[in-house]
């Protein structure tokens, strides 16, 4: 088995898995990318919410969603650890691991240093040769590092830039194949502000992070090349406090793959000959379906949490994603529990589709107030 084919089983696995009905219609055409796991919500909080996380409150988790918002974090450090079993309705040896951290420094803590780690474990893979025998067994998986610079720029605005280098090993040992390599960069901002409302400050939130544009990757020295999944993010927040004890805020976000629209199939087309970039600006307009086709690439969630006393929170939202595009639809449900020092999240993501193998995805999370568990030591 060619590697360049594993791939597209991978790929297809990982991107299509809400389409078991919507692949036999005509008009079904999403948006193919390498690295997909690149796009896959790391946190119980955000997957609490429908996968939401440009704009609403900062947490240590920002990393992936929005690093601009890290400069009005609460904390002046943090560190948080996620997993997240994957495609669990079929099988149990695919999961992702995520890491990130934080720190301020400078006056008022305006800017902050953050990085990441990701890391998706495709499992086992068994190779049999035409007489059956097991002829090889290999572990494909995806890694992705990360750090930020994010920095206040105004009392209301901050910005912020994320350099990331990317490894995808898919490997199976035969002649050609050979680990994909690649860089990217995330540009993001956020505004925070108050909007009165009645008698009380609603905490607003505004967002965008154009994510993961950067090189191509290729997994066999160069002959073919696949897009990273450049993605552009826009989401607000509305936070309104109801008594000094009680807070609930609805989110929104949009999204929408930076990538070309080829026509299937595939390998009619010619991806090699299109660069990232010209790649970007070629997405907005290059759907085969023209207008029609464009908005239906555009995903969106919609979400609420509510928190009492700053330590307990209850969260729910959904994910809509169009039939022809991937057809990833869920309802999400989460909790979290805010102790001095750290905080415990988990989410359960259960899809409106028929017989879909992302339905109960588990997520668990936890934080960790590096100030905090400074000053118990002190």
């Amino acid at each position: 088995m060619k590697i360049t084919r594993s791939v597209y089983w991978i790929v297809a696995i990982l991107s299509f898995t809400g389409a078991v009905k919507a692949q036999y219609l005509s008009s079904y055409n999403p948006v193919i990318t390498a690295m997909p796991s690149l796009t896959i919500a790391p946190d119980a909080r955000a997957g609490g919410m429908g996968d939401i996380g440009t704009a609403t409150m900062p947490d240590v988790y920002s990393q992936h969603w929005n690093a601009a918002k890290y400069p009005f974090t609460s904390s002046g450090s943090g560190i948080a650890f996620a997993y997240t079993p994957w495609l669990s309705a079929i099988v149990d040896d695919v999961y992702l691991l995520y890491i990130a951290g934080y720190t301020k420094f400078g006056n008022d803590n305006a800017n902050t240093i953050s990085t990441s780690l990701r890391y998706f474990s495709l499992g086992d893979i068994s190779i049999f040769n035409t007489a059956g025998e097991l002829s090889n067994v290999f572990s494909p998986h995806e890694l992705a590092i990360d750090v930020a610079y994010s920095r206040k720029l105004t009392e209301t605005f901050s910005g912020s830039v994320t350099l990331r280098y990317i490894r995808a090993d898919f490997s199976t040992g035969e002649s050609g194949d050979v680990p994909g390599n690649a860089f990217a960069v995330d540009i993001a901002g956020y505004n925070e502000s108050y909007l009165p409302i009645g008698n009380a400050e609603a905490l607003l939130g505004v967002g965008f992070n154009l994510s993961n544009i950067g090189s191509k990757i290729s997994y066999d020295g160069g002959n073919n090349s696949m897009f990273l999944p450049a993605n552009l993010r826009i989401g607000t927040s509305l936070g309104f406090p109801i008594d000094t004890k009680n807070t609930i805020t609805a989110s929104f976000d949009l999204s929408k793959l930076m990538v070309p629209t080829f026509q299937p199939p595939l390998e009619s087309e010619a991806p090699n000959e299109i660069s990232s970039i010209a790649g970007i600006f070629k997405s907005f307009g290059d759907a085969p379906g023209g207008i029609k086709e464009e908005l239906q690439e555009i995903a969106w969630s919609l979400g609420a949490e509510y928190m009492y006393d700053n330590r307990f929170s209850l969260r729910t939202g959904y994910f809509h994603e169009n039939k022809n595009k991937g057809n990833r639809r869920y309802v999400a449900a989460g909790v979290g529990l805010k102790m001095k020092t750290f905080h415990v999240d988990i989410a359960y993501l259960i899809t409106t589709m028929h017989a879909n193998p992302l339905d109960k995805t588990l997520r668990i999370s936890l934080g960790i107030n590096l100030e905090d568990v400074k000053n118990l030591m002190h």
